[in-house]
């Protein structure tokens, strides 16, 4: 039997220091094995998933030419070791050397060496030419022993490769292997051994290729499960929905409130979409099983959807995708961009047949996850258009759909924060006002496109002066009585950047009303950044003092406590009670506030402390 050798070999150095004659690049593969393991592949596991796709690529390549030739795959394991045989190609002795022995050279290459295998390339798995090198992660030893299924009359050949870099080759007689095909054996490197386990090879291999076309086994347990639970006939609607209910609790641990197809023939992609029974965070990142042809590429592909379908866990098989290097995770391309928008399409799909269809199912999903239909909406105006009855909004009149809570008001309007909602819905409220809290992601915007699918909607932000001029004045000769009393409020709240008035209103419960929009704490916090500045910025940010309007304590005449508190004869001791009631008001509204309220408010009660204990005294 021939033999041949090979070791790596310095290189040598050029004689003269202008000599131009090439030199060949020495690969220390114990080098090139831990870049693979620490920095290319994310775990060992990756080894099996190579050997597989080398396997299947053989098996794809023979019957290219032998449509009737067998397509097996079958893992032994036995003591620390693996074997991997297929019924495919195989190789000859001269392929061996150029192939199996070249890093970075792959048999799908149009190279001369095997011109059989490049004619079936766009069926194959792998695309990098790492083949075997993989397996030198997991293995000290790999040996190969192939026959050629385009060469029968060659005797088989075995390669066996130490992780040092070296390898051998040498012909077998061909009892050694009388059928076409490769068998690939590893031995396991010291620590490696629980990645050669029966149980272990056993998991790997069927999550890496239940859905591989040809019939792969682990001592002699069958892997492959096709067609794939998405694909498969059922005998109806119930069936069909239970059986993949199924398929996504053993796959992603949860039980969907539905299923989504989404096939995209074009594309060459086939799969579902399971939809979470729970809410998630926008931002938290989505991740999905994408299959290769079969092959399962990752578990985590995240760009896989539109951001706004972050309600959504798919598994898919793809013929067109383009995996990484480490063929873990999808390249950014055209293609995938492609993909993603019509993924998202089939999902918006989806919703309008909800929406058309099982509103009961619609009202169920928006109760859990209607922030990603809110995004998606903000852009879409169909999908505004057909979600506008089904999305729920905070409101003065409870939780409404804008489209009905639009019915309900001449003007439809509006609040930027919670806080400001907080602040004016009770009293909103009482007074007939219409008011929608658009504090919450995406609301403020949704509402703000209201009339452009619901022509002659009015839709306006609420600011101060709106909701004062919803309350009732009080009579005149009334408020020239309280002229004292109001003087001492406004001293004592002009330095916070606050006018006082009063007006009548319901509840009789809220004795303030704290306004203080956009405009106003936008001047106040120009007005502040003067203050801190020096000559030249105060003097630039002075010129851009505006008009707006400043905030209002709006004092209600029809409370009880404001009335006693009008009628004190100490400006001092108003001063000090208007103080509180401008700190309670943010309060009741469950509004954050700045450390000169919690000052104020600190103050204004150990003054009424001080003021309480005096009167005490005095007695």
């Amino acid at each position: 039997m021939d033999s041949q050798t090979s070791q790596p070999s310095p290189a040598s150095q050029p004689s003269q220091p202008s000599s131009q004659s090439p030199h060949t690049f020495q690969v220390d593969l114990r080098g090139l094995v831990d870049l693979l393991s620490h920095h290319l592949y994310s775990s060992p596991k990756v080894y099996l998933r190579e050997l597989l796709q080398n396997a299947v690529d053989a098996v794809t390549a023979r019957r290219a030419g032998e449509p009737d030739a067998p397509a097996l795959v079958l893992l032994h394991t036995a003591d620390g070791t693996l074997r991997v045989e297929d019924s495919g190609i195989g190789l000859t002795e001269a392929e061996v050397h150029g192939l199996l022995a070249t890093i970075g050279r792959s048999s799908k290459r149009a190279d001369g060496l095997a011109d059989g295998l490049q004619e079936a390339r766009s069926d194959f798995l792998g695309q990098f030419g790492i083949g075997l090198l993989a397996c030198f992660v997991v293995a000290e030893r790999v040996r190969v022993v192939s026959r050629s299924a385009r060469e029968p009359q060659a005797p088989p050949v075995e390669w066996t490769a130490r992780d040092d870099g070296s390898y051998t080759v040498r012909t077998l007689p061909e009892a050694e292997r009388p059928e076409p095909g490769t068998t690939v054996y590893l031995t396991a490197r010291a620590g490696a051994a629980e990645w050669l386990a029966p149980d272990r090879v056993r998991t790997l291999a069927r999550d890496f290729g239940a859905l591989l076309p040809y019939d792969v086994r682990v001592d002699g347990e069958p892997v492959t499960d096709l067609p794939a639970p998405w694909e498969r006939a059922y005998p109806g609607p119930e069936a069909r929905r239970a059986a993949l209910a199924r398929h996504c609790r053993e796959t992603f641990g949860f039980v969907p409130l539905d299923s989504i197809a989404l096939d995209v023939p074009l594309a060459g992609l086939r799969g579902v979409a399971y939809v979470l029974p729970s809410a998630v965070s926008p931002a938290q990142r989505a991740s999905h099983r994408v299959h290769l042809k079969g092959m399962l590429l990752t578990e985590r592909a995240e760009q896989l959807l539109p951001d706004w379908a972050f309600f959504v866990r798919c598994v898919l098989d793809t013929d067109s995708l383009r995996p990484t290097a480490s063929r873990e995770a999808l390249y950014e391309d055209e293609t995938l961009a492609a993909v993603r928008e019509a993924l998202g399409e089939r999902i918006r799909s989806w919703l309008t047949g909800l929406a058309a269809g099982d509103p009961e199912l619609l009202s169920a999903f928006l109760a859990v996850h209607h922030l990603g239909v809110k995004s998606l909406a903000r852009h879409d105006a169909e999908m505004l258009r057909t979600m506008l009855p089904w999305l729920p909004f905070e409101t003065t009149d409870g939780r409404l759909s804008l489209a009905e809570f639009a019915g309900r008001h001449p003007v439809v309007h509006f609040t930027r924060t919670v806080e400001e909602f907080r602040q004016v819905a009770p009293i909103a409220s009482a007074q007939g006002v219409g008011v929608v809290n658009g504090g919450y992601t995406y609301d403020s915007e949704l509402v703000e496109a209201l009339p452009s699918v619901r022509p002659g909607t009015v839709v306006a932000e609420l600011d101060a002066e709106t909701v004062t001029a919803h309350l009732d004045a009080v009579d005149p000769a009334e408020e020239l009585a309280l002229t004292g009393f109001l003087a001492a409020a406004r001293a004592k709240l002009d330095p916070l950047g606050c006018d006082v008035v009063v007006r009548a209103f319901h509840p009789l419960s809220v004795p303030a009303l704290h306004l203080d929009d956009r405009s106003a704490r936008h001047e106040r916090a120009r007005a502040e950044a003067e203050e801190r500045a020096d000559d030249l910025w105060a003097g630039i940010l002075g010129s851009l003092r505006g008009s707006a309007p400043r905030a209002r304590l709006v004092l209600n005449h029809l409370s009880p406590l404001v009335r006693k508190v009008a009628a004190l004869p100490d400006p001092e001791l108003i001063g000090t009670a208007t103080e509180s009631l401008y700190g309670q008001a943010p309060l009741m509204a469950r509004r954050p506030l700045r450390p000169a309220d919690s000052a104020l408010l600190n103050r204004a009660f150990i003054g009424l402390l001080e003021w309480a204990t005096q009167r005490e005294d005095g007695r």
